[in-house]
């Protein structure tokens, strides 16, 4: 029997400490789609959608595609931007009534002015529409704030597994997978929560979290009951009421069974805190330790505070500082986001000697501009880097160089994905002895085969990074590491 499937998409990650609001064009410049017009390639909240295309191809399904939107993560949304999407998407869902299923690409950290759980709110209003026999899903990114309204308005929902999340596409497949069975009767999903009352970040890419991560997908495997198990990182740098870490169970209604493993699971997870992170160095620290080693690889020092990833501007200029300070040469930086000097550089030209000032403009504790004659190498408009299966938008690029330090200008901020951004911007990146780019983890996959070593540098203050001591005005109190007992363990017999 024929079954009729709507999907949209409406992702970004806010962080509320960032003074980079998002309004409509904040998407329409990372992505909108509108129904139909997605490309092929997701993005990396969108694969639900790009998926489910062959999927309900393959099965003689209708899958009616609404808008997809996607923009960078920066600040709060404005709060207009978001009703217009949001309503957007549901009077889609409206006209294709009546549907069997509801397929979203969600990320989970969007906050908007005047709405702390944006898609809790899209959520209800789709329930609303679609009424309670509705089979509703959705993706989640792990750094995500999973709130009660979600899981109430949810029949079944999941996150990627790896940071960096190179499996977002293996994601939407196994929700896809779950939607198949559920649709055929064959299996009837029980959600199992547990709150782990924990915030902190967690790698995948190595121990401890890479054994956590690999026992989950052998329990995924070995246990036909256990239909996803999924792991909310949280995000720090959203101030909200429900922020922090949560352990996800779906079974095969079996609540019982879901609740336990995900407390075992949830407080594996808790006995991680503090533990995951790799040693951070300051900016002195790693510039110095980088120019020690001796490699014919490039030593690559990631500024893993300063990443747009987590809605940074990525423009502190900290450690460019110190590169220049200690007259390094043979550098590559990318990138610092720029759009003005980009602008500059784009009409002077390629060859163009100029004087520039770049760098620093966002924030406080960032560093300062950056005044120096350059020269511009390279101009690319519209330029993108790879990230697994997708492909992330740079903007205009401007390629500066100036005593032995060649600058990646980006006009559309974007984190470090993969070492694309370097070939892109007319850089031979495997013949420098240094590569300063600014991400937390996700370039690790890229950039991990080709260094020498990986430093990772806390240089300034970017990014609100510790939680005991940010500024929150919502988050719980009574979680790690604002308490150090949450779960009252000290006081167990």
């Amino acid at each position: 029997m024929s079954k009729r499937l709507f999907t949209a998409v409406l992702a970004t990650e806010s962080n509320t400490f960032s003074p980079i609001a998002i309004d409509r064009r904040g998407f329409e410049a990372s992505l909108y789609a509108k129904p139909g017009e997605h490309p092929d390639t997701p993005t990396l909240c969108s694969a639900p959608l790009t998926e489910g295309r062959k999927w309900a191809k393959e099965r003689g399904w209708e899958w009616l595609e609404g808008t997809a939107a996607w923009a960078d993560p920066a600040g709060l949304i404005n709060k207009q931007a978001f009703e217009s999407l949001r309503d957007e998407i549901l009077e889609q869902l409206q006209a294709a009534m009546p549907v069997d299923a509801v397929v979203l690409g969600l990320h989970g950290a969007m906050v908007a002015n005047g709405y702390d759980d944006p898609e809790g709110d899209l959520l209800a209003r789709v329930r609303e529409i679609v009424g309670p026999e509705v089979t509703v899903c959705a993706t989640f990114d792990p750094h995500s704030q999973l709130t009660d309204k979600r899981v109430e308005q949810l029949d079944f929902f999941l996150a990627f597994k790896e940071f960096p999340h190179i499996d977002f596409v293996e994601r939407a497949q196994d929700l896809l997978r779950i939607l198949d069975e559920t649709l055929a009767g064959r299996v009837k999903p029980s959600v199992s929560v547990f709150n782990c009352k924990m915030i902190d970040v967690f790698p995948t890419s190595f121990e401890p979290m890479r054994s956590l991560v690999d026992d989950i997908i052998q329990i995924e495997n070995t246990d036909a009951e256990v239909l996803s198990i999924s792991i909310i990182h949280g995000f720090m740098a959203s101030d909200v009421p429900e922020m922090g870490a949560k352990l996800v169970v779906v079974t095969n209604d079996n609540q019982t069974k879901g609740d336990k493993l995900a407390r075992d699971l949830g407080m594996r997870l808790f006995d991680m805190r503090g533990k995951v992170m790799p040693k951070q160095l300051d900016q002195k620290q790693a510039v110095t330790k980088a120019l020690a080693i001796q490699s014919d690889k490039p030593v690559v020092i990631t500024d893993v505070w300063d990443n747009p990833g987590g809605g940074t501007a990525g423009d502190a200029t900290v450690l460019l500082q110190e590169l220049i300070t200690q007259q390094v040469t043979n550098v590559a930086v990318g990138t610092i986001w720029d759009p003005i000097a980009v602008q500059i550089c784009m009409a002077a030209g390629e060859g163009a000697v100029i004087p520039l000032r770049f760098g620093a403009k966002s924030a406080p504790l960032t560093g300062n501009p950056i005044d120096k004659t350059v020269t511009v190498t390279k101009l690319v408009r519209n330029a993108e880097q790879r990230f697994g299966d997708s492909y992330v938008p740079m903007g205009d690029i401007a390629t500066i160089e100036f005593d032995g330090i060649q600058i990646v200008l980006n006009s559309t901020r974007a984190q470090s994905f993969d070492t694309s951004l370097f070939t892109v911007a007319g850089i031979d990146f495997t013949k420098k002895d240094i590569l300063l780019i600014k991400s937390t983890n996700h370039f690790y996959d890229s950039f991990a085969p080709i260094a020498a070593e990986i430093l990772y540098c806390s240089a300034g203050k970017p990014y609100p990074n510790n939680p005991a001591t940010n500024a929150y005005t919502k988050a719980p109190k009574d979680i790690w590491p604002m308490v150090e007992d949450p779960h009252g363990l000290l006081n167990a017999s």
